[in-house]
């Protein structure tokens, strides 16, 4: 899955999440404009040359074409691997003002069985921490981990890749070290739950946030350090035998987002597992907007996005640079 130069593209967005960047752009959120425009992702010419798999939505793993062909199989004429989310979303957490918890673990099983027959080959989970001086509580944490290590186990009985997305949120003011400790800790309570939970490691994909401070903290890191930080919380805390580690974008920049990947892989020896991308937004962006100005300009929507992807391609192999980026 975490194939040299690839990375894993995300369009796994809820109806409320399409409804809200649809709208955005003047565009009405229907079944129909999000097939057509999920159709757009998935046929993209020459995307497989970056992207190794697809998440997505429930409702875009059951859909097809304009021609009648299903998205799964266009994915896997072209060599990628179909994935799902399967959690059912955050909720607030009871007791727990300010932090969340996610569900999905009801029916779990019978999905996945259902999942696996429509032709899914991995599933995501997400998870949601919240960082603050106080957050996130010991219950918060434990929560959100032994959900993570539950969902890992039954995706592995029923033969389907997990992905597990523990993702630290960057609103708020919290500095760069205290996301550090509290990425830190999060992920040494996951890997020791999974331990319990008998989940194999090696067949396990870590889907995780960069080390960053908060979007409203008034002393920014360079990307040289977020680097660094990022790569020593990872060195620390994720076991060598994980089978590879994705970084989501987490609401940074496109730019950034692949430049603290093409760092992390300049500055790092001897990393223990492959280390890529799992990015939605920070691919996806230039090509819905140019989708949403002009919906029959698809092949240059589809342009842009592979160029996205591309550059990430590059960047997982510390081969990106800004002079690339012109299209």
């Amino acid at each position: 899955m975490v194939a040299p130069g690839k990375g894993i593209l995300a369009i796994d967005e809820s109806h409320s999440t399409c409804k809200k960047r649809f709208e955005a752009l003047g565009v009405e959120c229907t079944e129909e404009t999000r097939r057509e425009y999920r159709e757009l992702l998935v046929a993209a010419p020459g995307l497989e040359a970056a992207v190794s798999g697809l998440i997505m939505f429930d409702e875009t793993l059951r859909q097809s074409t304009r021609d009648g062909r299903r998205f799964v199989d266009v994915l896997k004429d072209k060599g990628m691997l179909p994935g799902i989310k399967v959690d059912t979303g955050v909720k607030d957490l009871a007791l727990h003002l300010g932090e969340m918890v996610t569900e999905g673990l009801d029916g779990l099983r019978e999905r996945l069985a259902e999942y696996k027959g429509l032709g899914a080959r991995f599933a995501k989970w997400r998870s949601v921490i919240n960082i603050s001086e106080a957050l996130p509580s010991a219950a918060c944490v434990t929560a959100n981990v032994h959900g993570l290590a539950r969902y890992a186990a039954l995706c592995q009985e029923a033969d389907v890749v997990p992905m597990v997305e523990p993702e630290m949120i960057m609103e708020g003011s919290h500095t760069i070290a205290r996301c550090y400790e509290v990425t830190a800790e999060v992920l040494k309570r996951l890997f020791a739950e999974m331990a319990e939970q008998g989940v194999v490691l090696e067949a396990v994909i870590l889907k995780v946030s960069m080390v960053l401070p908060g979007k409203d903290c008034p002393e920014q890191a360079s990307p040289e350090e977020v680097a660094k930080q990022t790569l020593r919380c990872l060195k620390e805390n994720v076991p060598a035998n994980v089978g590879g580690v994705v970084f989501l974008s987490g609401g940074q920049s496109d730019a950034l987002s692949t430049l603290h990947l093409n760092l992390m892989h300049q500055t790092g020896e001897g990393l223990p597992w492959p280390l890529s991308f799992s990015y939605g937004r920070a691919i996806q962006s230039p090509a819905l907007k140019a989708w949403a100005a002009n919906r029959g300009g698809v092949t240059e929507a589809q342009k842009l996005l592979v160029h996205r992807a591309s550059m990430n391609g590059l960047a997982a192999q510390g081969k990106y640079s800004a002079e690339l980026e012109a299209v």
